[in-house]
């Protein structure tokens, strides 16, 4: 696609990554096939395609409208696109450069500006939790949209579950990122990944500085503070990874929700015009990896406790699995956690169709678009309905969370599951 950058953006550094990405596409259209939002919306400006052109005519000089936020805010950034692209076109860095140009000519609604203020501080807040809780304590008053969001009380067996972290010492260890919201919502995602890890001579350290990764606050346009939160992580992380630490190396950054690993895994990129930091956040995207990842080196391990038997007793056997687009599309990690489930004695299987296709979610999405949201979640809950499973497990909080409104099956993340077969 041949470009005529305006004299505002030639030369920049978001001109020349977008005029580089535009380059790429060649028009062909493959990618609408598989965009969820052109699925319900049916309209080539809502689908890769169309936002491709709008960008590119902003890009080229043209005045954004209203409209043309809208289009761009409607997209889930899911990445399913750049599976099916056969040009590589990198379209996730293209609509997050879209975006950042026509919000800074197009202003938003001031009831907008402040539910995404709202998003912004309050999901990355130390506070969180303590809303959670009160939010919790009043939720049967909550209305419909907002009781969604916050979740039940865990019971008493969950909560010791949750807080139940390993003490012994290994040889062999990991950084994990416990996230900005996941220690609130569901804590036992955190613990148990660590005891899995524990039970295969694993050990997991924390660094407590870090909080969230800068997924929020990049995705909602904060782009100066969702760098600062990466300088952050990179500072507590940095003397680990580099054995610094008092003489204590790490393996790897390990992350156990799909959407915060896309976001540390793209560090380097994030941060590669940043003298300071640039070597430094290649060496943490190298380093960082979804705890799927480590499958190869659980298995083994977790297959000699279970001694050749299959799961049993109160551990969900019939499983449905749900790939986070952040896993499958963005991270391109495909197949290995339904094989290694398999491996491991369950009956897995993915949605009866279109497994490829976003739920909804989307980070701070099914707040934003409702709607959208809501009809993409039914699309994919009765296709996972279909394989009539004990559970649904998925790899990342904000799928689990947006799934598990809508159904009474279970939803959970896989590695709870594996933790459970630890405890037998």
């Amino acid at each position: 696609m041949q470009t005529q950058l305006a004299p505002e953006f030639r030369g920049t550094v978001d001109g020349d990554a977008a005029e580089a990405i535009l380059r790429r596409c060649v028009h062909c259209g493959f990618c609408t096939a598989t965009c969820p939002t052109y699925q319900l919306l049916g309209d080539e400006l809502d689908g890769p395609r169309g936002r491709i052109y709008l960008i590119k005519q902003v890009l080229e000089g043209a005045a954004p409208t209203r409209k043309t936020q809208e289009h761009l805010d409607r997209c889930l950034t899911c990445r399913n696109c750049e599976t099916t692209c056969p040009s590589g076109v990198q379209y996730g860095q293209l609509i997050e450069i879209g975006r950042k140009v026509v919000d800074a000519k197009v202003e938003r609604p001031a009831a907008e500006q402040r539910v995404r203020w709202l998003l912004r501080e309050g999901m990355t807040s130390a506070g969180f939790g303590t809303a959670l809780k009160l939010g919790q304590a009043v939720r049967p008053l909550l209305p419909a949209v907002l009781k969604n969001k916050v979740p039940p009380k865990a019971s008493g067996a969950g909560r010791a579950s949750a807080h139940r972290w390993p003490t012994r010492q290994h040889e062999r260890k990991v950084l994990m990122l416990l996230g900005c919201v996941q220690p609130s919502l569901a804590p036992n995602i955190n613990s148990a990944t660590a005891r899995v890890l524990d039970a295969c001579g694993i050990q997991t350290l924390v660094a407590d500085e870090v909080r969230c990764c800068g997924a929020v606050r990049a995705h909602l346009g904060d782009h100066d503070k969702a760098r600062a939160e990466m300088r952050r992580n990179i500072d507590a992380w940095w003397p680990l990874v580099e054995g610094l630490g008092g003489g204590t190396t790490v393996e790897a950054i390990v992350i156990n929700a799909s959407g915060c690993g896309l976001m540390v895994k793209e560090y380097g990129h994030a941060l590669a015009d940043d003298p300071a930091y640039a070597e430094k956040a290649r060496r943490i995207s190298a380093v960082a990896k979804d705890v799927s990842e480590l499958l190869p080196l659980i298995v083994g391990p977790l297959k000699s406790r279970l001694g050749g038997q299959s799961p049993a007793g109160a551990v969900p056997r019939r499983l449905a699995y749900h790939p986070p687009c952040t896993l499958q599309h963005g991270q391109k990690l495909r197949g290995g956690v339904e094989a290694a489930l398999i491996e491991l004695g369950f009956e897995v299987s993915l949605a009866s169709r279109d497994s490829h296709l976003c739920c909804g979610s989307a980070g701070t999405y099914s707040v934003l678009q409702p709607e959208l949201s809501t009809q993409l979640r039914e699309r994919k809950l009765q296709a996972l309905a279909d394989v009539e499973p004990q559970a649904i497990v998925s790899g990342n909080i904000g799928c689990i969370q947006h799934l598990q409104t809508g159904t009474a099956t279970p939803v959970r993340h896989w590695i709870e599951v594996l933790d459970e077969l630890v405890d037998r």
